[in-house]
């Protein structure tokens, strides 16, 4: 059965104008030319050093762009891409009153006809996103995505991934579909380019299975007694931990519970030096 949640924690920025799509290719991680109807493209903004600020879908509807992001991250991504407006015939305005966000998964969903929807393009199982103003409805809670979401192994925006401090190979947005390697510069993409060619992770977002209580997101990971990572986003029994690559292997605590990483089928981890 489909499944429907209500995402109260994403907004909607609106990218509107006729240089809309250049002006915004220039500036995120992948190709914001393939949005079009029915297809979302997901994109992170980073720092002129390469390192995550935000994450959002990017919807093509009419003569605009729709940024699925965090609801909490609207004025920060308007603020921040308004500096490169200079004499682009854009503007950016805050949609979140008009639109809800929400996600299904389990299937297709019916939706009304003025939904703007596409599957979600990191992972088929991951199912679609939906903007809408009114007309869908519920019936699943949050939780149950999150614990989803979780179990695939996808990165939720702030919760998970560190602002100003991680890279976008370190999040799996090479894997997932989150930047283009031929589309040309970006704000950040001579750092991502050069992490990927010359193989610098040292850390990964990845998902764990937690056994005994639950720790508060931020509590650090050990592995015999000494810090290797630290715990993010959770639900249920799942969580998603930033950890050094050399950290997998060998029992891993937190806060008292213990840790055991589940890596997707879709990760591409370093094989350990012999």
């Amino acid at each position: 059965m489909t499944q429907i949640a209500l995402h109260e924690g994403r907004g909607v920025l609106e990218i509107a104008g006729t240089d809309r799509v250049a002006f915004l290719q220039g500036l995120v991680s992948n190709d914001v030319a393939l949005a079009t109807p029915g297809r979302a493209v997901w994109a992170a903004l980073l720092t002129a050093q390469g390192r995550w600020l935000a994450d959002f879908f990017v919807f093509a509807e009419g003569g605009r762009l729709l940024l699925d992001c965090e609801r909490a991250q609207v004025e920060l991504l308007r603020t921040r891409l308004s500096r490169y407006r200079l004499r682009a015939d854009v503007t950016l305005t805050d949609r979140s009153c008009e639109f809800s966000v929400h996600v299904a998964w389990g299937g297709a969903p019916s939706l009304p006809g003025a939904a703007v929807a596409a599957p979600d393009p990191r992972l088929p199982e991951a199912g679609w996103r939906i903007l809408a103003a009114s007309g869908v409805t519920p019936n699943a809670g949050f939780a149950a995505w999150d614990r989803h979401r979780l179990a695939l192994g996808l990165p939720e925006g702030s919760r998970d991934i560190e602002s100003e401090r991680t890279l976008l190979l370190e999040a799996g947005f090479d894997e997932l579909g989150g930047i283009s390697w031929t589309k040309g510069c970006y704000m950040g993409q001579e750092l991502t380019a050069r992490t990927k060619y010359r193989g610098l992770l040292k850390r990964r977002l990845v998902p764990m299975g937690v056994t005994g209580a639950m720790p508060e997101p931020g509590t650090p990971v050990l592995r015999d007694g000494a810090e290797v990572g630290q715990l993010r986003s959770h639900a249920g029994d799942l969580a998603m931990a930033q950890l050094r690559l050399d950290a997998f292997a060998g029992p891993l605590t937190c806060g008292g519970a213990a840790l055991t990483a589940a890596i997707p089928a879709w990760m591409r981890l370093p094989k350990p030096a012999a």
